[in-house]
């Protein structure tokens, strides 16, 4: 049976934190207890303290290290947020005594940093400009994955991928249209009218099969009758993408509309005379419900639904 919370917060140390943290990083209980200015011994003796609060064990041994059990990764992921709380803590303490400034770290999907995220960090960092920021480009699910761990305080992406979505609060921003885009030097770049048909035997960037992009471009070619294109290159980079296109005019690409405008408008790739008939889902903010968010995430918030 497991302690009750009073229990383990009064035995519970936040260097114990950092020792399972270190404990996870390493596999080693030798190299966790040297970068914990620990003994070996001294390190044992801790992870079994640590043990002995929650009542049950952790970490499985073996010749070739340590290694956490399910209720060790479980134990090890709220290490993570609370050390990362701390240190969100102290840059907030730092920002107030300063007179401004602080800390945010934000994620966001590809199709929002053109759409919303940029603009709405422009102006926060008009009214903060002391204030740190940290910036993720990544799909949903590893954003999500950033959010429980605590290196994100919050996110512009879709919820719906989790395995638990009620775990997030959820504010809409916006629906995302999507547009079919190709480098300047595309053999139907100058077409007056494409269709999926044209661009079937073309060469594809297409994102990869676990975001929801994936499933729509399949769609498309599902529901016009066609077979899906041969060896695509997967990538979810926006920089890569770009690259991709202006070295190879064979490749084209299904991304989202606000950033085909953003390469159209600086010349770095053409949006090609073809309708995307199927709509993704809207995306919006996503933050840990429960989670108290800093002042600087509360201010990313207001620019975001403004």
């Amino acid at each position: 049976m497991l302690p009750n919370v009073d229990s383990i917060a009064a035995r519970l140390r936040l260097k114990q934190l950092r020792l399972l943290i270190a404990l996870d990083e390493h596999g080693s209980l030798h190299r966790a207890a040297d970068e914990m200015a620990l003994t070996q011994p001294g390190a044992t003796k801790a992870l079994r303290e640590i043990e002995a609060t929650f009542g049950a064990t952790l970490f499985s041994r073996s010749p070739q290290g340590i290694q956490p059990n399910e209720l060790g990764r479980c134990v090890i992921r709220y290490a993570r947020l609370i050390h990362m709380d701390v240190a969100h803590l102290r840059e907030e303490m730092a920002g107030i005594l300063q007179g401004a400034g602080g800390r945010l770290a934000v994620g966001s999907i590809m199709g929002a940093v053109s759409g919303v995220l940029v603009d709405a960090l422009t102006r926060l960092r008009a009214k903060q400009p002391a204030l740190t920021v940290e910036v993720v480009e990544d799909t949903s699910a590893r954003l999500l994955a950033l959010l429980d761990q605590g290196r994100l305080d919050l996110a512009i992406c879709r919820a719906s991928v989790a395995r638990q979505p009620d775990h997030y609060d959820y504010v809409e921003l916006r629906d995302e249209p999507l547009a079919i885009v190709a480098g300047l030097e595309h053999a139907l770049i100058d077409a007056p009218e494409v269709t999926l048909a044209d661009l079937a035997q073309s060469r594809w960037i297409v994102y990869p099969s676990i975001m929801p992009l994936r499933s729509l471009f399949e769609r498309e070619f599902k529901e016009a009758g066609l077979p899906l294109p041969l060896h695509p290159v997967e990538t979810s980079s926006t920089i890569t993408t770009v690259l991709l296109l202006q070295r190879d005019p064979t490749l084209v690409s299904l991304m989202p509309l606000d950033m085909a405008h953003f390469l159209t408008g600086h010349g770095l790739a053409r949006r090609l005379a073809i309708a995307v008939r199927s709509r993704t889902e809207p995306y919006g903010i996503v933050t840990r419900r429960g989670a108290a968010l800093s002042a600087a995430a509360r201010l990313m918030i207001d620019e975001l639904t403004q």
